[in-house]
């Protein structure tokens, strides 16, 4: 994280800290709860009640790994490469957990 800072700083020219004091890095070793953090990750802008639906959060990757936007925010071969999660079921897989688990414990 530190070198992730100072690049950032650097660009656009400024100092300090970008991240809240406990912020961290964890190692994932497991595909399932990789997949897992990825839809929690997407989810939390609609769990805020911050967007109506998942997809409409601007500031998220969900639309590249979703296949409604052609970009090249995220890494989604990598995300393939590493759990063998199939990108087709995306968009449903996201909407069914929300539905099945309301609470954040599943993740």
């Amino acid at each position: 994280m530190s070198s992730y800072a100072q690049a950032i700083n650097k660009q656009e020219n400024r100092t300090g800290s970008l991240f809240q004091q406990k912020t961290k890095a964890k190692f994932i070793a497991d595909e399932r709860y990789a997949v897992n953090c990825m839809h929690y990750i997407h989810q939390n802008a609609y769990k805020a009640c911050l967007t109506k639906r998942i997809e409409d959060w601007p500031y998220s990757s969900f639309p590249d790994y979703a296949g409604l936007w052609n970009g090249n925010l995220c890494n989604k071969q990598m995300l393939l490469d590493l759990t063998g999660y199939n990108l087709s079921h995306f968009l449903e897989d996201s909407y069914n957990i929300i539905n099945t688990h309301n609470d954040a414990s599943f993740f």
